[in-house]
């Protein structure tokens, strides 16, 4: 028992003495902590009054050479500013200058606007003094130019308005008459060099050429050896002749002249197989329907083989190859078909060798204009199958055989009925109416040839101012004697023109017509 409070005693006095131990220790541990504390307070005391002495003298730095930099800021932009307001106050006494302009200026425009002002009032009331006056002149000239047309219609015996309607148709006459003056001489001067040039082309074609023409009617005679053998022709009952006639396609005509028979048929080629036919049956002596077929059948043989013998002749002359042989039929043809008397197979021909001629002269393509010109007629060998004109059918069955474009176009405008595309169409034409026209080339009805003569005059005399007509050179030429007071100098051009569309239009020719108009004055006096 004795133990036990000991050891409670010893442990509460190590619990109290670490207690005190751990109290004192506390206590000098603060006053350490606290002496630290104080040397530490003390240390940063003496740094920040250190910095503080440092911070407060480099603010003082700053703020000196702020001050510095501030005045010295500042002073520049004084200056800048005074400069500006040098330059403004400058600018400012430079506008202020030219508004004291402008108002000068301004006050000059008004005193001369009021200066005009003035004298446009002045030459107003002026021109108003003016106008009164014109205004009593005009009555004073209407009054005068009435009485003056009172006088004047008096002593003319006229109106005013026919007097207007004469002035005007004397007028017309005038510009006509300028017209045909221009016209006149404008013609003349695009004649004046070509036609030097023309004559010696066209007269070495025609003196190179001389082709005599023959004329062929619709009949063909076939001599007999005697009389006696027209009764052999035309058989038992007449069943000779009319098996040769049903078998040809020809009249045969048997009459009172001796020792001849003639053969009528309109087409040309079946004329010309008749005739060889009857001339094979009187030389062979034999002469019955049955030997007449035969014949007639060998005839129309040999007629076939003599058309293209002769088509290709034809085109060897004239120098045109490679035809179709349709067309060398066609040309062949031609032998036995004429055109106002002349043979159009030696017309063609003659055109082919002028238009050849003319072409080289001109430098142009031979054997084109040849081969056109050869062609030109070949629809007329149709004429008597077919409907439609010559142009038409030679157009058409050389564009179906063909034919060069040019080619063509010379068949179509060689009348004029289509416009011409090439220089040889030109050429062509011009053969053509050389060859047709020339003297003694062509033949044709009585009947047909007086017609043109009245047509000829009939046109010329329904002019006005026309006194005298005369048609000659066998219808050729036309010469119109006018009246000089009705028809001038000018006027004949424009009527010479007039009668020669109206010729072209209205009648039908071979060639061309020349007109010529005459106009002459005469003074005619008696001595008594």
């Amino acid at each position: 028992m004795g133990e036990l409070p000991l050891a409670a005693l010893t442990s509460a006095l190590g619990v109290v003495a670490a207690v005190v131990a751990f109290v004192v220790g506390r206590s000098a541990g603060r006053r350490i902590e606290l002496e630290g504390q104080q040397r530490a307070k003390a240390t940063a005391e003496e740094t920040a009054t250190r910095v503080l002495e440092d911070a407060r003298r480099e603010a003082d730095t700053l703020r000196k050479g702020a001050v510095v930099e501030g005045r010295e800021e500042l002073l520049q932009l004084r200056e800048s500013h005074e400069s500006e307001l040098r330059e403004r106050r400058g600018d400012v006494e430079r506008e202020e200058k030219r508004v004291m302009e402008r108002e000068a200026q301004l006050d000059r425009a008004r005193e001369s606007l009021e200066g005009r002002e003035q004298e446009l009032l002045r030459r107003g009331s002026e021109l108003g003094r003016r106008e009164q006056a014109s205004a009593q002149r005009e009555q004073e000239l209407e009054r005068l130019l009435g009485d003056e047309r009172r006088k004047l219609e008096q002593l003319a015996g006229l109106s005013a308005a026919e007097a207007k309607a004469e002035l005007v148709r004397r007028l017309e006459d005038e510009a006509l008459a300028d017209a045909a003056n221009r016209l006149r001489e404008i013609r003349e001067s695009a004649k004046r060099n070509a036609d030097r040039e023309a004559r010696k082309i066209v007269a070495l074609a025609v003196q190179r050429v001389a082709a005599e023409t023959t004329a062929e009617t619709t009949v063909s005679a076939v001599s007999l050896p005697n009389d006696e053998m027209k009764g052999r022709i035309i058989g038992r009952e007449g069943r000779n002749i009319r098996a040769f006639e049903l078998a040809t396609g020809v009249d045969v005509i048997i009459d009172d002249t001796p020792d001849t028979v003639v053969v009528s048929c309109f087409d040309p080629v079946r004329r010309e197989t008749a005739r060889l036919a009857l001339e094979k049956l009187v030389s062979d002596g034999r002469i019955h329907p049955g030997r007449i077929e035969e014949v007639v059948a060998k005839a129309r043989k040999e007629v076939d083989a003599a058309i293209i013998e002769t088509g290709e002749q034809a085109a060897y002359e004239v120098g045109v190859a490679g035809l179709h042989p349709e067309l060398v039929k066609l040309v062949g043809r031609m032998r036995w078909r004429t055109s106002y008397g002349q043979n159009i197979l030696a017309h063609s021909k003659e055109v082919a060798w002028l238009a050849g001629m003319m072409a080289a002269e001109l430098g142009l393509d031979v054997a084109l204009a040849k081969r056109g010109a050869l062609l030109h007629d070949i629809g007329k060998v149709l004429t008597h199958e077919h409907e439609g004109t010559h142009v038409q059918l030679g157009v058409e069955v050389a564009t179906r055989y063909g034919e060069n474009p040019l080619v063509v176009n010379c068949i179509a405008a060689h009348h004029d009925d289509v416009p011409h595309e090439s220089e040889v169409s030109v050429l062509v034409q011009a053969a053509d109416g050389i060859s047709g026209s020339r003297p003694g080339a062509r033949r044709e009805a009585f009947e047909t040839y007086v017609k043109r003569l009245e047509g000829l005059e009939k046109i010329a005399s329904s002019y006005r101012g026309v006194e005298r007509v005369f048609a000659i050179q066998a219808g050729r030429e036309v010469r119109v004697v006018v009246t000089p007071e009705q028809v001038d100098d000018a006027r004949m051009t424009a009527l010479a023109e007039e009668i020669a569309r109206r010729i072209e239009s209205e009648l039908q020719y071979p060639g061309q017509i020349k007109v010529m108009v005459i106009r002459e004055s005469r003074a005619v006096d008696f001595a008594r």
